[in-house]
């Protein structure tokens, strides 16, 4: 019998993962980190809900946390299977879960010589060897292309637009009754006619059944033009004496954000010697977004053709270094300060926050989405204290958050997305979004498209197909 269970990412939007069984064969979609309220983050340390050493692979749709932020913790349980990847996200992987290991093992350090926690246990998640040894398992799949991962179960990648190498997956079996079947898992779908990567590529063969993301299931963004809103900050907050922060995903968001402030510094509106991207992963993964050229949509390929630099290159200061980003802590003189993580919770913009937060000349700047119980989120929601490392912090700076820079698809884009398949499926799945918002693009996905209802699964929700 084949089956299908939901681990995560079901009423929120983290943890992604899925079971697919078909008797003795098990594959893993996603085996991502939860991240956000202290319930959701315990959930990272209990056991895995089925035995990582009966798993014959795993695929992941692309490298974030929230997808692959959990298989140190899975090879460390056990697992000695593949892990599957595009070709352009490999990297990307073991960046994200290098810099993980070496977290987890900071924060352990931390909270015992601080005598706090966050979780109940102290000893860190996983460690940079166990990151080392994940990284040995991992096999790069082409786009487009049909791959056998055993004996009549296969699978195809196409590409998401979420996240350089972020991939939608079709797999394809036969199901209890002996017919061929294809599940389609949307991954995250990214946003159509922005800059740098391509835009999103629906499957081309009508799937049985679809895994759809929701994130931004109940709205639509802003239409705005994103380098003249990071203008208007910026202009305000210099002219006020402060500092401008950016909390970015160090894979993704980070290199839109370069991209725009590359766009006014060219046309003298910024003084590049202003704007730090203080964030060692950042500045590695914008080497690989510069050197992975069939990726880039027409408008970045054209620049670059013409000997430009659209990803700021060399032309923003670089800290690599903790000595360097300390130094960022006593300058007066305003400045961009881009450093991740994006939602805050994590990561040397912490200390930034830390320190400028209390500053009513400041801003900070969002540019994603911001999960429920994250400390982004609660100052999007207008907090006006927020915890970091043990303190009270006052909220006197102005908190922005750039709906046109979002990494997420909003309701009318995939309902776009949904659109472009050869066909509607037979079966819905939504996932990867907070209930009011699966709600919403439930809803839209019968009224508009004629779908079928779709199902809002549970964690350890168990189906056949």
């Amino acid at each position: 019998m084949a089956k299908a269970t939901f681990y995560g990412a079901c009423g929120c939007v983290t943890g992604s993962s899925t079971l697919l069984e078909w008797g003795s064969t098990r594959i893993l979609i996603d085996c991502g980190m939860f991240q956000g309220e202290e319930e959701l983050e315990q959930r990272n340390h209990a056991p895995f809900a089925f035995h990582p050493q009966e798993l014959t692979a795993v695929v992941l749709t692309h490298a974030h946390l929230d997808h692959s932020g959990l298989l140190p913790k899975l090879v460390a349980a056990g697992y000695r299977g593949p892990i599957y990847v595009s070709r352009p996200s490999r990297a990307l992987v073991s960046l994200i879960l290098r810099d993980s290991g070496e977290i987890q093992e900071e924060q352990a350090r931390y909270a015992r010589r601080k005598g706090y926690s966050r979780h109940r246990e102290v000893a860190p998640l996983y460690t940079r060897d166990d990151v080392n040894r994940t990284l040995q398992r991992i096999e790069t799949v082409r786009f487009e292309e049909w791959r056998e991962l055993v004996p009549g179960i296969e699978l195809r990648l196409c590409r998401a637009g979420h996240l350089l190498g972020a991939a939608s997956l079709e797999v394809r079996a036969k199901n209890a009754q002996g017919e061929r079947r294809t599940w389609c898992f949307s991954g995250d779908v990214g946003r159509y006619d922005v800059p740098i990567l391509k835009d999103p590529e629906p499957p081309s063969e009508r799937p049985d059944t679809v895994l759809l993301e929701s994130t931004y299931g109940d709205r639509l963004h802003e239409r705005e033009d994103a380098a003249t809103r990071l203008e208007e900050v910026i202009r305000a907050t210099f002219e006020r004496g402060g500092m401008v922060v950016i909390p970015a995903f160090a894979l993704g968001r980070t290199q839109e954000v370069l991209y725009h402030l590359a766009k006014l510094a060219e046309e003298n509106k910024l003084d590049p010697n202003s704007v730090f991207l203080d964030s060692p992963m950042a500045i590695e993964a914008t080497t690989l977004y510069q050197q992975a050229g069939s990726e880039h949509d027409e408008e970045l390929a054209e620049l670059v053709a013409a000997g430009e630099s659209p990803l700021a290159g060399n032309l923003f200061r670089r800290c690599r270094t903790v000595d360097e980003s300390k130094a960022l802590n006593s300058r007066r003189e305003p400045a961009v300060i881009v450093a991740a993580s994006g939602m805050a919770e994590a990561g040397r913009v912490v200390h930034h926050l830390l320190r400028r937060l209390s500053d009513a000349r400041s801003s900070v700047v969002f540019t994603g989405y911001q999960a429920s119980g994250t400390r982004g989120r609660a100052l999007v929601d207008g907090a006006q204290f927020v915890g970091i490392h043990g303190q009270q912090v006052p909220v006197h700076a102005q908190i922005h958050l750039l709906h046109g820079l979002s990494a997420h698809a909003d309701r009318g884009e995939l309902l776009r997305w949904a659109k472009a398949l050869p066909g509607p499926p037979s079966r819905v799945f939504l996932n990867h979004g907070e209930d009011p918002a699966r709600k919403a693009l439930a809803a839209a996905l019968v009224e508009e498209l004629g779908w079928p209802r779709p199902e809002l699964p549970a964690i350890g929700t168990e189906v056949d197909w």
